[in-house]
């Protein structure tokens, strides 16, 4: 009879040398081994119980998290108005931080409240999200819904959103899962009618379908170079549950849908009391959700963004302290660039009353400022450096020479 043979195994697990990678002996004891499976699965429950540590002591302290009226406060220094959005956004961001503070045992679980800003082009939507991010501890990023297709088509797939919440948290995963994304934009995926798109929609309905498990909560692999997935592509788990999404979007054309809704355009005498007290010059004010679906939104996505809050268009007043008063004002922003060359630059208040007119005449929002206060400055900037001046003042008459000379009257006809 043949002696059978002593065959090394594993301490661990029992497993034969003859059925594993490789046996690893003891240091102290010869007959002593560990196989190389067991070492993996050691080292994943090494890193599991490493991970849960440091998630429990990463939670953020209430006492050390600015209050929601610091943060409004805050925002104040960059944004002039809107303060019914600085109070959502503040309110939002201080919650966010209390569910990331809420133990695991409690019973009570606190859900998150994505937000949906609506507003008209250049009253402050990305700048209340840029500003906001310079405060927080927290992984913040801004991406754009308009590259985004449905999967297998030219474009962004979803998920390439979390790659940039990955990028601001120098991918660590357990801080990129606390961040808060900003979806400018929102409003150029609406499908493009009320009822569901009998053809093809790759970037629109489809894109909102998938923007869904996002919003709600689950784990989605991400591509960590952003792009197209592929099968051979490492992703990584990233779990949504307590990210917050604030989304953002001009949505033109939305007043119609408001005033069709309120039935202002009703022929004959009104003895509705409500009726007489809607304000026409100003429709958002009155938006709601039905709205936003009637828009192009689906049901679903718009229930997930359950804080609905709109901006409001900026008049002169709100204009004239946008050029000046913030800490980045457009004024403030030039005379930092010509001192750097030496120059003590200087506007008029009637120049700035004719940039603000020339910007309400247009109806180019903020942004139409920094456009004209740009064809005002072109000439001067282009000039200045080269010669020994020290002191330049813009009049109104200088600044209205330079916009016709740069036609911008002609290319810039007002909107009827």
């Amino acid at each position: 009879m043949a002696k059978k043979q002593n065959i090394p195994c594993c301490s661990f697990c029992g497993r034969p040398s003859d059925m594993s990678e490789g046996l690893i002996p003891s240091a102290t004891n010869s007959n002593t081994y560990i196989c190389t499976e067991c070492i993996d699965a050691i080292d994943q429950m090494l890193k599991e119980l490493k991970h849960e540590k440091k998630n429990d002591e990463e939670k953020p302290s209430l006492e050390s998290v600015p209050k929601p009226q610091e943060i409004c406060a805050f925002l104040n220094q960059y944004v002039i108005g809107q303060d019914s959005a600085k109070k959502y956004l503040s309110v939002a961001v201080y919650n966010h931080y209390k569910r990331l503070a809420q133990p695991k045992s409690d019973d009570v679980d606190i859900e998150k409240s994505n937000i949906i800003l609506v507003g008209p082009t250049g009253t402050g939507k990305t700048l209340l999200a840029k500003t906001i991010a310079r405060m927080l501890d927290v992984p913040f990023t801004i991406v754009d819904a308009t590259v985004l297709t449905q999967a297998g088509y030219v474009g962004e797939d979803i998920e390439s959103l979390l790659t940039r919440l990955l990028q601001a948290a120098d991918y660590d995963v357990a801080k990129a899962e606390k961040g808060i994304v900003f979806i400018d934009e929102i409003d150029k995926i609406a499908r493009k009618g009320d009822n569901p798109s009998i053809t093809r929609d790759v970037s629109g309905e489809g894109v909102q379908q998938g923007l869904l498990k996002l919003l709600e909560g689950s784990v989605v692999n991400v591509p960590p170079q952003g792009g197209r997935k592929h099968p051979e592509q490492r992703m990584i788990p990233v779990d949504t549950k307590n990210i917050l999404f604030i989304c953002g979007g001009a949505f033109d054309g939305i007043e119609q849908k408001i005033a069709h809704r309120l039935n202002t355009h009703a022929v004959g005498f009104s003895t509705d009391s409500a009726k007489a007290r809607v304000n026409r010059d100003n429709y958002l004010q009155y938006v709601a959700p039905q709205d936003l679906k009637s828009f192009g939104l689906i049901p679903e996505i718009i229930g997930r963004l359950p804080i609905l809050t709109n901006l409001e268009p900026l008049d002169r007043n709100a204009l004239r302290r946008v050029l000046t008063e913030p800490k980045n004002a457009i004024i403030r922003q030039y005379t930092k660039l010509f001192k750097m060359d030496n120059v003590n630059l200087t506007f008029t208040p009637e120049a700035l009353d004719l940039i603000v007119d020339k910007a309400v005449e247009y109806k180019l929002g903020a942004r139409g400022l920094r456009s004209i206060v740009e064809t005002i400055m072109i000439d001067a900037m282009f000039e200045i450096p080269s010669t020994d001046k020290h002191e330049f003042e813009v009049t109104a008459q200088y600044a209205l020479e330079k916009l016709e000379k740069a036609n911008f009257e002609t290319n810039h006809i007002p909107p009827r």
